[in-house]
């Protein structure tokens, strides 16, 4: 499954704009990185202790977490507007999988449909987990780019602890149906990235080429073996997801 990576393109100068010089650039593992990781795990952990205190404080918790991925598409285009040159295709159009997934955990949130918040937990659990631990993109702190990269990941990631830590979602049994569930949608949206890339010369969803940056699929084989080792690995991955959030079986 891919993740949505950043442009790969300058700031602006202080000479072109009013904008601070060109952020450090992002280094995978150091210290900005993990105050990242702290941050967003920080943020989660507050609006799941927020959505536990109350029905009033759920409700503000829910919809601040849904408005996070909602608008995710667009505040990470408005910071991307700080970048200098022009936007190509992969970055123009909000069709990464974490783009579908933040919309999909948006309207899970909002509506508690178990179809929505079954893909939100295992793709977010599973897939944008890994963006987080190896992001694809080149600009640090304090760039609105890296902040809003962050932003967007975790909010997945929060909508798919809160649906069933607060909300008390379950997976269905049994325990294959909701892994069953997830990597089927995820095989749609990866058949149509493939498409759509052929037909644009895009990215989508790393189904074209690996992310420039290291991630895990460096490890896994060249085009296209890399995309089968992706099934195995998200069929063991949402596997084990589905073992603590399983629904209880009817009693008699």
């Amino acid at each position: 499954m891919g993740l949505r990576p950043l442009p790969q393109r300058l700031t602006k100068s202080p000479a072109n704009d009013s904008l601070p010089s060109m952020p450090p650039p992002f280094v995978p593992f150091t210290t900005m990185h993990g105050g990242a990781i702290v941050a967003g795990l920080a943020g989660v952990a507050a609006l799941v202790v927020l959505g536990r205190s109350g029905e009033k404080n759920e409700r503000v918790a829910r919809f601040i977490l849904a408005f996070l991925c909602l608008a995710a598409f667009g505040y990470s285009q408005a910071a991307w507007q700080t970048i200098e040159g022009d936007p190509d295709l992969d970055s123009s159009l909000p069709l990464h999988l974490c783009d579908i997934a933040a919309i999909v955990g948006g309207f899970a949130l909002l509506t508690r449909k178990r179809l929505l918040a079954t893909l939100t937990y295992f793709w977010g659990l599973a897939a944008t987990v890994q963006a987080l631990l190896t992001p694809a993109i080149t600009i640090g702190f304090p760039h609105p780019a890296f902040v809003t990269f962050f932003v967007h990941h975790f909010a997945i990631v929060g909508a798919a602890i809160y649906l069933p830590v607060v909300l008390g979602w379950r997976s269905d049994r049994p325990w294959w149906k909701g892994p069953l569930t997830a990597l089927l949608w995820g095989n749609l949206y990866l058949l149509l990235s493939m498409a759509v890339n052929a037909w644009l010369g895009t990215n989508f969803g790393f189904t074209a080429r690996k992310p420039v940056n290291p991630s895990l699929l460096d490890h896994l084989g060249p085009w296209p073996i890399y995309l089968l080792w992706m099934q195995a690995l998200a069929a063991l991955l949402f596997s084990l997801l589905a073992l603590p959030v399983l629904a209880r079986k009817n009693r008699d």
